[in-house]
This record gives C-alpha cells, sequence and structure tokens, in this order.
C-alpha cells in the first residue's frame, strides 16, 4: 500500500500547486506511480498536468456527493494520474457539514485504490477549513511548502495547532513527512536568513533542496505543462528533479 501526503500551507503563493505538480510529474518520471488528487477547487493542479478542465466528466466533487466511483473520476496523463478538480468542490465543503463522519468522506472514497500507487498527493486548498480536514484525516503525512520571503513562518503555527488537534481527534498517525523550501533567492541574504529559520523551527525536516525562483516555473502552468517537460533544463526543473529523488529515498 502506498503512502499518502497532502501538500498544504493555509498561505496563499507560496508554490503549493506548483509543488503538488511538478513533484507528481518528476517523481513519476522516476518510476513511481503516482496519484495527484486536486482538492482545490481553483483545479490548478488539474490544468497544471494538462488536463482540461472544462472537459472532465467527472470530479472529486462528483466522487464525493453523487457517488461517482473513484476508477471512474481519475483521468491518466504522461506525468502520473490525476483525480481532476471543479469550481463545484467549493459547495461540497457546506455540503459535508451536514454528513456524517464529515472529515472522513475523503479518506472513505480513496480506500479502494490505496494499494495501486506508490505514493497519493492531495493538493489542498489554501486555507483550514472543511475541505483541508478531510485532506489531512486522509493523509499519512504533510509536506509543507514555506515560501523564503518575509512572512515565509506567518500562520505556520496556525498550521501546527490544526495539526496537533487533527492527531488528537481525526488522525492520530499523522506526521510532518517534510518541508519544502520554494522560491528562494540566491541573490539576497534574506532568503538564506529564512531558510536557516526554518531549520531551525523544523529540524531534520526541510529537503536539503531548496526551489529557486524562476521564470519559467511561473511559465509552465499557462502551458498546462509540468517544468520537468516545459523546460528540462532550467533550474526550476532540476530542483524539482531533485527533490522528487529525495521524496523517492525517504519513501
Amino acid at each position: 500500500m502506498g503512502k499518502t501526503i497532502a501538500v498544504v500551507n493555509q498561505k496563499g503563493g507560496v508554490g503549493k500547486t506548483t509543488t503538488a505538480v511538478n513533484l507528481t510529474a518528476a517523481l513519476t518520471e522516476l518510476g513511481l506511480k503516482v496519484l495527484l488528487i486536486d482538492f482545490d477547487p481553483q483545479a490548478n493542479a488539474t490544468s497544471g498536468l494538462g488536463v482540461d478542465k472544462r472537459k472532465i466528466k467527472s470530479s472529486i466533487y462528483d466522487v464525493l456527493i453523487n457517488n461517482v466511483s473513484i476508477e471512474e473520476a481519475v483521468v491518466a496523463t504522461k506525468y502520473g494520474d490525476v483525480l481532476p478538480s471543479s469550481a463545484n468542490l467549493a459547495g461540497a465543503a457546506v455540503e459535508l457539514l451536514y454528513t456524517e463522519g464529515r472529515e472522513q468522506q475523503l479518506k472513505n472514497v480513496i480506500k479502494p485504490i490505496l494499494d495501486r500507487y506508490d505514493l497519493i498527493m492531495i493538493d489542498c486548498p489554501p486555507s483550514l477549513e472543511m475541505l483541508t480536514l478531510n485532506s489531512l484525516a486522509a493523509a499519512d503525512s504533510i509536506l509543507v511548502p514555506v515560501q523564503c520571503e518575509y512572512y515565509a513562518l506567518e500562520g505556520l503555527a496556525d498550521l501546527m495547532n490544526t495539526l496537533r488537534m487533527v492527531k488528537k481527534r481525526i488522525n492520530p498517525k499523522l506526521e510532518i513527512f517534510a518541508v519544502a523550501l520554494t522560491m528562494f533567492d540566491s541573490r539576497t541574504n534574506f532568503s538564506t536568513q529564512v531558510a536557516q529559520e526554518v531549520r531551525r523551527h523544523f529540524p531534520g525536516k526541510v529537503f536539503a533542496t531548496v526551489i529557486p525562483r524562476n521564470v519559467r516555473l511561473s511559465e509552465a502552468p499557462s502551458h498546462g505543462l509540468p517544468i520537468t517537460d516545459y523546460d528540462r533544463s532550467s533550474k526550476g526543473a532540476a530542483a524539482y528533479r531533485a527533490m522528487a529523488q529525495e521524496i523517492k529515498d525517504k519513501l
């Protein structure tokens, strides 16, 4: 049975979806069988793996709410499998409020496919609400992207409090798999200082690889491609391939 990792940070703009998409592609390239669950109503991870979200027949919303089988909704791509999202998912957060065992719904629907993958990654929405709680209940561990900027540690205390609450009440086995440093600018001392501070807060949990600020990384999503395909020789592609190797080694 594979491992399930939720990519989570309630602070937006930290490279969460970029990290989920590019690690999925890079790990697939390394020979792992990977499923990316797009659990964000914006559906950016869906399009980031080249899936046209306007043409999908079923999404994670349909699996959760309309009893569509997960096998029917999963879309295979050359970069890994994806369980696509849609704007309807925003409504699921409200609908789940009135469902018995509401925090466990995602965990329940992915059970039939757990043994088909080496790794399942869940791209969470940038907030700590019902969808994110479902992700944390379904996951074995979390991967936290942290940008190397001024407000890097802002909100992480809230995330750690949520993690402790989920461990206590919903998912006792939930752990921090790793912290990923993103948007690192080697031209500034400040990025280095932030990286040092994050490593001090999470000893032994921070990837050795850092993800640099890279124009090609920001361009890739508009082409519906992960960076490993959009520009294989870019610094961003090299960084995500190296981080994927770290994950494979940890697994």
